[in-house]
């Protein structure tokens, strides 16, 4: 298959596939920089994403309060 793609042997291909799948954090036990980088990424993406669903909560409920009737006492 490698030689039909003009890649080189089938051995660097090998080698290519074995990277990606560590470089994408598929392979446990293996790390390289980007993956560890990626995983980090990752995480803060997912804590950002948590951050942005509490504010429009907040942004929700403070534009309900605005909207409600308020009475003076």
């Amino acid at each position: 298959m490698a030689e039909k793609l003009d890649i080189g042997s089938s051995e660097t291909l090998r080698n290519w596939v074995k990277q990606h799948e560590i470089d994408a954090g598929q392979r446990p036990g293996t790390t390289t920089e980007e993956s560890v980088q990626l995983k980090a990424l990752k995480k803060e993406n997912a804590e950002l994403k948590r951050a942005n669903e509490i504010l429009k909560a907040a942004a929700s409920f403070f534009a309900a309060e605005l909207d409600r009737p308020h009475t003076r006492s």
